[in-house]
């Protein structure tokens, strides 16, 4: 069995009201959040989850915020010895822009993606303002994307589950370690979503919904689901990653 590594990167960030994470909370607090590519090292495969921004805004009062320093796509990936033309897969937690921005620098990247999210980026409501179909039309021609329509082993070692909280096609990234399974989210939250402070334990809550989600009483159950499944959670845009180079 293979047993995996994971180095969060961070490849952006931004900065909103923390409503936008925690549905129903902290609604008028301002909050920065790290945007990360992870890079899975392990097995004979170069993996990313997830390609970050295409031109990160870097500054010391977002790195500060965040704890950590912020890259651009070949910057973060030179770190580990690797260029956008080394990686063989690239998982997609989800096509929203912020998540998608470098895959056409991946030439020779398999890319997988829920078939829903690709519905979603080619024929978004109103609402779903944050996919750009854009980032995926090189990629998406080149034949490189994947399609994935249920929960998949990828390669021995990484399995990816159909969480479709924040989005349709949301998938979380189950990944095998020598400290036991880490789940890389599917969904955009914070470690507070997955582990609420006691005042909302106090109100029978056992998980905070995404401050952006398909349906928050489906979002509950899903984040509930998920944070039984793994040894080592690591929310999608939790900023204390930002400053950790290598997991577990």
């Amino acid at each position: 069995m293979s047993l995996y590594k994971i180095h969060p990167i961070v490849m952006g960030t931004k900065v909103f009201d923390k409503g936008m994470m925690t549905f129903q909370h902290d609604y008028g607090q301002p909050y920065t959040i790290p945007i990360y590519c992870w890079y899975l090292e392990g097995g004979d495969k170069k993996i990313l989850v997830d390609t970050g921004e295409m031109v990160p805004i870097k500054s010391e009062d977002r790195e500060k915020a965040i704890g950590g320093k912020i890259y651009g796509f070949e910057e973060g990936l030179e770190r580990w010895g690797l260029k956008p033309e080394d990686i063989d897969i690239i998982i997609h937690t989800h096509l929203h822009n912020d998540h998608c921005e470098n895959d056409y620098k991946c030439v020779n990247a398999e890319i997988y993606i829920h078939e829903k999210e690709l519905d979603t980026i080619h024929n978004p409501h109103p609402l779903d303002f944050r996919y750009l179909e854009d980032y995926i039309l090189d990629v998406e021609e080149n034949g490189q994307i994947k399609k994935v329509n249920g929960d998949q082993e990828i390669v021995p070692g990484i399995r990816v589950v159909h969480t479709p909280a924040h989005t349709e096609g949301g998938l979380t990234v189950f990944v095998d370690t020598e400290k036991g399974k880490a789940a890389i989210t599917g969904f955009c939250v914070i470690k507070e979503n997955l582990f609420p402070p006691k005042e909302v334990k106090a109100m029978e809550m056992e998980v905070i919904p995404p401050g952006t989600h398909v349906n928050a009483y489906d979002a509950y159950n899903i984040l509930n689901k998920v944070k039984g499944m793994a040894d080592i959670l690591l929310p999608l845009h939790e900023p204390e990653f930002a400053s950790i180079d290598t997991i577990p």
